[in-house]
């Protein structure tokens, strides 16, 4: 199958709320598209959804490390921290998205 292909079909997945199923399939996409951030934001969504909130906070980190203006993945970032009982931690992440997006805290 084609990534684009697959792409698709973790999307599909991820639309149906199969979130571990997206995330099995876009790992695979990863694997052919390391650099793409499409990708990996939709990884970390999925990885959140399913409450494999250790792996979505390694993936947004990486997102933020190759975009620190990411302000969704920065949003996410803090949500994700705070399911893990780290609101001290989520606090400054969320405070920034929201100063990125113009939202308030």
């Amino acid at each position: 199958m084609a990534v684009h292909d697959e792409y698709r079909l973790a999307n599909f997945y991820f639309d149906s709320k199969a979130y571990t199923d997206a995330a099995r399939m876009l790992e695979g996409v990863l694997a052919e598209e390391p650099a793409n951030l499409s990708v990996r934001l939709l990884l970390a969504r999925s990885y959140f959804h399913s409450a494999q909130l250790g792996r979505a906070e390694a993936e947004l980190r990486r997102i933020l490390d190759l975009d620190p203006a990411e302000d969704y993945a920065r949003l996410m970032l803090g949500r994700t921290l705070e399911r893990q009982g780290r609101a001290a931690e989520a606090r400054p992440h969320l405070r920034l998205a929201a100063a990125m997006t113009g939202e308030t805290v």
